[in-house]
């Protein structure tokens, strides 16, 4: 069987590389992408999507939907030359309603298609042990199920098409909730005195501690910005939340707020930096900072 892999970023080159160690892949990335020295045998690098026509089954990692578009839908885009009965595997993050459009014109082309986004961020993907949720047909997935436990460590089927969509964005959500609450809270005990090391110690060891709480607060704490998605580029998953939430008739007070903080960090220039930066903007409001390197109680 002979896979083929889309989009070789922060996520798609290390799951294109786990992937490759046991099964022949064709990876396009349309930027220069630099693999590791020892990259496996079994991958090669593709000069464009029509190199990929010969997969029997094509994994994506693409940053939106309207990416996720050009690659399956434009004049040689992969929809055009795959053969048909060919499997596609979307492990990007797009939102629930074009995943469903994209569903049925695959559906109507004679492909199949599987929504599996990915959750762990990229020390996950390098060793394989990501979550896959995954929406599709139930032979589908059975049968993709032997391939994707080279990339995720946890595989759930979730439902229909569309599904793994719908429960990427709950986790999602609630992440975003966390580290809006972190930027809101941590601030205050900077202003009020307390050794920031060591209230970071305190949450991440007591009953206040998240996955947010355990990846951000050490990266916080060194000044460190750099090391999550890029907030602008997260800010999709807000959108498909106040979108549901609008559609479904759904009360969301507490990601409104979330949404606000997030919003606010944005136009403060700082949708390049990670979701912790928006503890930057509480920073601002209270004249303090929540560091390691701070003098006084902070040192």
């Amino acid at each position: 069987m002979l896979f083929g892999f889309i989009g070789l970023g922060q996520m798609g080159k290390p799951m294109a590389l786990n992937l490759a160690r046991k099964f022949d892949v064709i990876a396009f990335d349309k930027r220069h992408v630099t693999l590791p020295e020892d990259p496996p045998n079994k991958l090669k690098l593709a000069a464009g999507i029509a190199d990929l026509a010969e997969c029997d089954c094509v994994f994506l990692s693409l940053p939106s939907a309207e990416i996720l578009r050009k690659v399956l839908f434009a004049e040689e885009g992969l929809a055009t030359c795959l053969k048909e009965g060919a499997l596609i595997v979307d492990t990007s993050t797009v939102e629930y309603n074009a995943t469903l459009e994209v569903s049925s014109k695959l559906s109507k082309l004679g492909l199949r298609f599987v929504d599996a986004p990915v959750s762990g961020m990229q020390s996950r993907a390098e060793n394989g042990t990501l979550t896959a949720m995954c929406g599709g047909d139930a032979a589908d997935i059975a049968e993709l199920e032997s391939t994707l436990i080279s990339m995720a460590s946890k595989i759930l089927h979730m439902g229909p098409t569309g599904s793994g969509q719908l429960t990427k964005l709950i986790n999602q959500l609630l992440f975003d909730i966390n580290m809006a609450a972190l930027a809101e809270i941590l601030p205050i005990s900077a202003k009020l005195g307390l050794n920031s090391k060591k209230i970071g110690e305190v949450i991440n060891s007591g009953t206040g501690r998240s996955y947010a709480s355990e990846f951000f607060i050490p990266n916080i704490l060194r000044n460190d910005f750099s090391k999550g998605y890029p907030m602008q580029e997260a800010y999709k998953d807000l959108i498909s939340g106040a979108e549901l939430s609008a559609h479904q008739v759904l009360p969301t007070p507490l990601l409104a707020a979330a949404t606000a903080t997030y919003q606010r960090a944005l136009h403060e220039g700082h949708g390049e930096k990670d979701k912790g930066a928006m503890i930057l903007v509480f920073e601002e409001l209270l004249g303090c900072r929540f560091r390691c390197q701070d003098g006084g109680n902070n040192d």
